[in-house]
């Protein structure tokens, strides 16, 4: 079963309702699934995937858990523990810069979204998945629009791949001095773009995107 569903209003809080009808049908377990990074200039796209315990209780010990774009950074970090204490199983996946460059954005954030699900030990029944579909997966799966502020896994999910990804991209700053990867973690800040005006790409920049395409030239 591969399904799209509608979006809501972006300020929906996330619940267990989509994942309760699923676990009364004898669906489970449920898997959500969100990337982050897919508009930054540098550095890979993640991906997480989420299995939470089939049981409605666990929206109360995760009450105020939100879309990780709803969340300060220190929010986050405290919610990324949480999040993994509760689940049964979670994983996280990366598509490289070059994959990036390679294949194109969408299909390199499938490929994350791939390679986060094959990380998980637990086997998912049913995909519930933010705005995209996996066709290489043959799992049943929902898109959801605007699903990490409408499922709670969803939404856990965001939380780990964003975390996730900050690390990565906190590290690479060492690496790569001089771009400020550890405030801005890629994105097209005005900070970003004055170093890569300065400074020109640096191997982990995705020479596709125009803004870092045009300042490679010369």
């Amino acid at each position: 079963m591969t399904t799209q569903a509608d979006g809501r209003s972006s300020l929906s809080t996330p619940d267990l309702s989509l994942e309760s009808a699923l676990w009364a049908a004898g669906i489970g377990p449920i898997a959500g699934i969100d990337e982050a990074g897919r508009g930054a200039l540098a550095g890979p796209v993640a991906a997480a995937a989420l299995i939470l315990p089939p049981d409605p209780a666990i929206q109360e010990q995760l009450w105020g858990l939100q879309d990780s774009k709803r969340l300060t950074p220190v929010e986050r970090a405290g919610w990324s523990v949480r999040v993994r204490k509760t689940s049964l199983d979670w994983g996280v996946g990366f598509a490289s810069h070059a994959e990036i460059d390679r294949y194109g954005i969408v299909p390199a954030t499938r490929l994350a979204m791939q390679r986060a699900v094959e990380a998980l030990q637990v086997r998912p029944e049913h995909l519930l998945i933010d705005y995209l579909l996996l066709p290489s997966l043959d799992l049943p799966q929902t898109a959801l629009i605007k699903g990490d502020s409408r499922s709670l896994t969803i939404a856990g999910a965001s939380v780990l791949a964003k975390t996730a990804r900050d690390a990565l991209l906190l590290a690479l700053e060492t690496e790569f001095p001089g771009y400020g990867f550890g405030a801005h973690k890629g994105y097209g800040t005005r900070q970003h773009l004055a170093a890569l005006d300065a400074l020109g790409p640096c191997p982990i920049h995705r020479r596709s995107f125009a803004p870092v395409r045009v300042r490679g030239k010369g």
